[in-house]
């Protein structure tokens, strides 16, 4: 009886985690140039208005919009003893709004899209840190007759984030902005997992949990250009995001078992899933310095560095705590005018986590990568211009030993978009 309790304890440990899915939050490709060249921590262009909003007071005077979509698929793999754990993730055509409007020295710039996480993942055959317990203990049970598993987890997580800057020119080489991004967090949690025997369910586990909460974050910027030379550093702070649960549907049934006895088996983690219980997914604050330079009129190049810091931004359980350090982050980019009218560009990211055994669960995972992105503009006018991009993220695996056995984690991430510049 104290096996079964610890390996009912550990699937009831399994689906907090579950709620607590979400890992590092924070998206930096909204617009298509960072699809085709990746450091764009030094644009002038449209684009700056999330990248670099003070930069705006030396690009376009008057106004100009740029509308983007992209489209990302993805997996998310668990193995463990030979069985691979499929993860499909998906998103919709997502898309990003930018304007800017500058006169003189002044330049006022606004931006909306997803701006953390963004899609869904499911996993049509559940995950390990689910189905072993369940197993396991039927397994040390006296039951002998065969039984069937169904089991399925699935979740959502958008962060819509609306941002607004105002920027000025100092002097003729030193610009400053200041502005904030209001976040909004769109997510659910949704999984069964169901052991039954001649039509007798030997343990229902049931969980439908949507989540819904507001943040804000001030964003300060600044920008040193002279001549070929731009230096762009860019500072957001951390976002205090609490979510609250609507909870439509939660239950935990062992078979024999009153109400109570499950009770005492899963203890107080079901608490975290009750309706009304609110859960912290902070966006860490974020240093972002880029150094530009314009190698011939026609050849531009952009190095970066990003730190994430993720270490001190709360999640569901201080999962934080597991984690060794904030991520860095690097970038390399460069485009080049073919003529007036076709630029091609391509760049490179490597992002470096600061991952440990303990913050890798189940149902939410994350492994180092580099990525490389690829692409072009046409400039069908002088005022409308097409981009178009693609990316590609490579991944590192990541293996753990868990109570389980022994894990390995793996993703793939692919990114294909277009989007039309316009200045009035």
């Amino acid at each position: 009886m104290m096996k079964l309790k610890l390996l009912m304890s550990a699937g009831a440990l399994c689906l907090t985690m579950t709620a607590s899915a979400g890992g590092l939050m924070t998206n930096t490709n909204y617009h298509i140039a960072f699809d085709r060249m990746m450091a764009r921590g030094a644009s002038m262009e449209i684009d700056a208005a999330y990248s670099n909003p003070a930069g705006l007071v030396w690009g376009y005077e008057g106004f100009q919009m740029s509308l983007d979509f992209q489209k990302p698929w993805q997996r998310r793999d668990i193995e463990l003893g030979g069985t691979t754990y499929e993860g499909k993730a998906s998103a919709p055509i997502v898309p990003a709004l930018f304007a800017s409007y500058r006169k003189d020295r002044l330049a006022v710039s606004a931006m909306i899209g997803i701006v953390g996480s963004g899609g869904f993942v499911e996993y049509s055959d559940g995950v390990p840190m689910f189905n072993v317990p369940v197993r396991t203990m039927i397994a040390l049970s006296s039951m002998q007759a065969p039984y069937t598993l169904d089991s399925e987890m699935k979740g959502k997580q958008y962060i819509y984030g609306g941002q607004v800057n105002v920027a000025y020119r100092l002097t003729d080489w030193l610009s400053a902005a200041v502005g904030f991004r209001a976040n909004y967090y769109d997510g659910y949690y949704k999984g069964h997992v169901v052991a039954d025997m001649s039509g007798t369910k030997l343990v229902n586990l049931q969980l439908d949990c949507p989540q819904k909460g507001w943040g804000f974050a001030p964003i300060v910027s600044v920008d040193f250009h002279q001549g070929p030379l731009t230096v762009a550093a860019r500072y957001e702070f951390r976002t205090k995001l609490e979510t609250e649960n609507d909870t439509k549907e939660l239950k935990a049934e062992i078979m024999g078992n009153t109400p109570e006895q499950t009770a005492k088996v899963f203890g107080s983690r079901m608490a975290g899933y009750m309706d009304g219980v609110k859960t912290r997914y902070d966006m860490p604050a974020l240093l972002a310095v880029a150094v530009g330079y314009e190698l011939t009129p026609r050849l531009r190049a952009t190095a970066e560095y990003h730190f994430f810091d993720d270490k001190n931004a709360k999640m569901a359980d201080n999962r934080q705590e597991h984690l060794t350090r904030g991520t860095h982050e690097v970038q390399l980019g460069a485009e080049y005018d073919i003529n007036d009218r076709w630029t091609v560009s391509l760049g490179g990211q490597r992002t470096d986590y600061g991952l440990s055994d303990d913050y890798q669960q189940d149902t939410s995972f994350a492994c180092d990568s580099y990525s490389i992105g690829i692409g072009g503009a046409w400039n069908v006018t002088e005022k409308l211009r097409l981009n178009a991009g693609y990316f590609i993220s490579l991944y590192s695996d990541y293996t753990k030993t868990s109570q389980l056995g022994q894990e390995t984690f793996s993703r793939t991430n692919n990114v294909v978009g277009v989007g039309i510049d316009y200045k009035f």
